[in-house]
């Protein structure tokens, strides 16, 4: 368990656009770029979004990334390296950084061998915490892409964290099993062809933000990429949720709202926000109402439970 818990926690999600990088070391100075940005405005965690590791196709030629399977598999053989690169970024500005996902190859203890679409979020000291989406998209479905099979929250000096990657966010009982395992924060990495897909992962943000009186983190691939068929188009804003609460005004202009803040729909860039994590614990007891304490009020509730690894990324490797 983590031993320390801040009382404010500042992040930075990206609207990342996805480039055509020509090598990996052109794609890693990219990497540097933005990780170097977002620590400079002062965040301890940089959140980047799903399938932005799709990029890496674009190295190994046309072919390849203009190949949706070959894609995959491409992208899935250069993760050790990815991983990598953003542990020894990690270290060097001293932050944790949720790595944009992407497919991985997966042999697990149930004999299922093919690629998942998994975020990684590392330490500073280079321990990295995988988590497999679990609920795929008509396209993953079309795509191969499996799900995963294990729920996790995530111990970290930051406290304890949930991830739940684009349409995960969408089902309120898999965020509301990290929450009941300690989960304060659940950062949700997306990657939307269209506005109403961005516009549906928005809205499960605030909604789970409000359901358990937590902050949630959104981030989105933005851009074009027509090389691509698997991130041809990228549609998004980023942004940092809250509970709805009156006693939130004096955070920001919109917490009121449920609001920290919210990016311009498909510029690249970060956008940062401080949460204030001791006043969020707060208000699960004296705020206008209690969502977090009455969910289990709700019929049917009772019956329900979910199996969640807590899973230490303070020291440790696990994936």
């Amino acid at each position: 368990m983590a031993t320390t818990t801040p009382d404010t926690l500042r992040v930075a999600a990206a609207q990342y656009p996805i480039d055509q990088p020509a090598t990996f070391a052109a794609w890693q100075t990219k990497l540097a770029r933005w990780v170097a940005e977002g620590a400079a405005a002062g965040a301890q965690l940089l959140v980047f979004p799903e399938y932005g590791a799709i990029e890496l196709a674009a190295i190994r030629g046309e072919t390849i990334a203009g190949d949706l399977q070959a894609t995959l598999t491409a992208v899935a053989d250069l993760m050790p390296e990815v991983d990598a690169a953003h542990a020894a970024l990690a270290a060097q500005f001293n932050v944790h950084i949720l790595a944009a996902s992407g497919p991985r190859y997966v042999n697990d203890r149930n004999g299922r061998d093919g690629i998942v679409n998994s975020a990684r979020l590392i330490a500073p000291s280079g321990a990295i915490g995988t988590q497999d989406k679990l609920m795929m998209t008509p396209f993953e479905v079309a795509w191969g892409v499996q799900p995963g099979t294990a729920l996790r929250v995530f111990d970290t000096a930051l406290g304890r964290i949930g991830i739940a990657i684009c349409y995960d966010s969408e089902f309120p009982l898999l965020v509301r099993a990290m929450t009941e395992a300690g989960a304060e924060l659940i950062l949700i990495p997306s990657c939307t062809e269209r506005l109403s897909g961005a516009s549906r992962v928005r809205t499960a943000a605030l909604a789970r933000a409000l359901e358990s009186q937590i902050a949630t983190v959104s981030s989105p691939t933005v851009g074009d990429a027509l090389w691509s068929p698997a991130v041809d188009r990228n549609t998004g804003a980023a942004g940092v949720f809250v509970p709805a609460e009156a006693a939130l005004a004096d955070v920001s202009p919109l917490a009121e709202t449920g609001i920290l803040v919210e990016g311009v729909l498909n510029q690249p860039g970060w956008v940062t926000a401080t949460i204030p994590l001791t006043r969020l614990r707060a208000l699960r007891n004296t705020g206008e109402m209690r969502n977090h304490a009455d969910w289990s009020r709700q019929p049917g509730a009772a019956a329900w439970s979910a199996d969640v690894e807590i899973v230490s990324i303070g020291s440790t490797i696990v994936v």
